[in-house]
This record gives C-alpha cells, structure tokens and sequence, in this order.
C-alpha cells in the first residue's frame, strides 16, 4: 500500500508539471492583460505603464516568465496578486474555508440523495419511482445551474422569505452557526442538483447491474434477508465504479463552482476565480487551475486506496 501510494505521487509530479506549462500558455494567449487594464486609464503616462509592468515581470521574454513560474511553484510560491498586491497563497487561503463549507454541504446532500434515489429505482427497475427520478434526472442534467439558483432565491428568498438570497453571514446579528446554516442551504442544494441528477443514475445502473450476477441469486437461494443481499454483497461491488465518478467530480467542487458562488456572492474560490479572470489577475487564476489539478490527482488516488477496502481481491501492489 505505502509503495503503492508513493509511486502514485511521484507520477503526478509530470502531471502536475504539464497543468502548470499549460495553465501558462492559456494565460498568454488570454486576449488583453493585466497591464491592459491600466492603459486603460488616461492620466497613466508611458513611463508609469512600463514601471508597472516591469514591477509585474511582464516586459521579461515568455519563456523567461515560464521558467519564472515553475521555479516558483516547486518552492511552493504561486507569485503575488496583481489585484490584491498580496501572495497568492494569502488570497487563496482566505477562501478556501469557505468553499471547503459548501462543497462539504453539497457532497453530503449529492451522495445521501444519489445512493437513496439509486437503489430504491433499481430495487423496482421501470417502475413509477424510478420513471419518476429518471424523468427528474433529466432534468437536473439538462438545466443551467445559474438558472436553478436564480429561481431558488426567487421562492424561497424573495417571495416566502424563508432563506437568505445570498453571502455567508447576515450583515446584522450574524455570525452564528444557524445563520451560516441559514445561507448555505440555497447555494448547497444548487451546487448537488446536477450530481445528484448524474450520480443516482450511475448507481442504478451500477447496482441493477450487480442484482443480475450469479452471486446475488446464490446468497438469495441460500436464505439471506433481502437487506443483508443488499447491503453486504450488492453494494459492495455496485459502489466501486461508483467512486471513480465521485473521486473525479468531488475536487471540482472547490474550483469549479463559479456559478454557484457567483450568483450566491459566496465568498470562494469559484467567486474568487471569476473576479480574479475580470481584471486579468493571471497569478491567481494559475494557482488557483493548479490547486483544483492538485485536488483531482490526490482524488483518484483516494479512490485507487478505497477500491481495494470495498473490494479485497483488488490489488494496489
């Protein structure tokens, strides 16, 4: 197991390297820059505009920058923020806490609802239930995330008044765990309706799958309870592929929920994202592609080490 997972890690570091060259390359083929924004102001002389973008390192050669970049990031320094004037590991880490709350939120809501949801319409395959959640499951799928939210805070914020619209905290008297509680349920509940959607489908299929193998009629032919069939033998097997799926999705909780966060105003790395690509922030935007990068290896690898818990026959030598 130990050899296992340092072979695992080793090989990331290319992995994590070609992200790095390529998160760079995106950068400068982006149309504009970050000095582009302060030409844009027409008191700024020639002399202040190179000042500036000497102090930003950009008047050296690109692949000067590039090397820059990388010897940086094996020490660990992701640069400075052209916005915040602070490093980029300070303005990452200030909301990384926050979206960490939220895709904890929405991980708990999207694998409770997708294992329910999935073996209950395998149990009964075709039947009113499982038409009922296929027919839902479509339409999470097929639905904008940014439009599902929009209509959550129209009904429940605006016309019954039940929820907050959006932020962490109330600007008054909050601060509280039931207030934090009270703001994260809209934007939770948007972030887990297309894995839920996706998810309980994998699981049916998954599990209706594995109640067609010889094994599960053996164990019923020799008087197992119907639960004991399930619990013991069925899912066991059915969830193995079922956790590739969330191993590859449940990183792109932390970068990837630009809309959630946006239309919520949450204050995490997706809002973060999506403010630092207005003014071209380009050091934040790189950390922030290599830190979801980083997320996704450590999550294959969390699934690579739980097969071989759900299944022993698996081996990680």
């Amino acid at each position: 197991m130990l050899r296992f997972t340092i072979r695992r890690l080793l090989g990331a570091i290319p992995l994590l390297l070609g992200v790095s060259v390529l998160s760079f390359a995106f950068m400068q083929l982006a149309p504009g820059g970050p000095d582009a924004l302060f030409a844009r102001n027409a008191r700024m002389t020639t002399a202040q505009l190179e000042q500036i973008r000497h102090n930003m390192g950009l008047d050296r050669p690109v692949p000067e920058q590039l090397l820059v970049w990388i010897g940086n990031l094996l020490r660990g320094d992701l640069g400075m923020s052209y916005a915040q004037y602070r490093p980029v590991s300070q303005v990452i880490g200030d909301v990384f806490p926050n979206t960490v709350v939220l895709m904890a939120a929405g991980l708990t809501i999207s694998l409770a609802a997708s294992l329910g949801f999935g073996i209950l319409a395998a149990r009964n395959p075709y039947g009113v239930f499982d038409n009922v959640t296929s027919f839902f499951s479509y339409f999470g799928l097929a639905m904008p995330v940014f439009w599902f939210g929009l209509m959550l805070q129209l009904l429940f914020a605006v016309h019954l008044g039940w929820l907050p619209s959006a932020g962490m905290y109330s600007a008054a008297g909050g601060g509280g765990l039931g207030d934090l509680l009270r703001h994260l349920a809209l934007p939770a509940f948007t972030i887990a309706i297309g894995s839920i959607a996706g998810w309980s489908r994998y699981v049916r299929s998954s599990t209706l799958e594995q109640f067609g193998q010889d094994y599960v009629r053996t164990a019923r032919a020799k008087g197992l309870a119907e639960q004991r069939v399930v619990r013991g033998h069925v899912l066991r097997n059915a969830l193995i592929p079922f956790v590739t799926v969330v191993a590859i999705d449940a990183p792109l909780y932390l970068t990837g929920a630009v809309l959630t966060e946006t239309v919520f105003s949450w204050p995490g790395m997706g809002r973060l994202f999506y403010d630092s690509l207005t003014v071209r922030d380009y050091p934040v935007l790189m950390g922030t592609l290599m830190l979801g990068a980083a997320l996704i290896v450590a999550g294959n690898l969390i699934a690579d080490l739980v097969y071989g818990v759900l299944d022993p026959r698996i081996s990680l030598r």
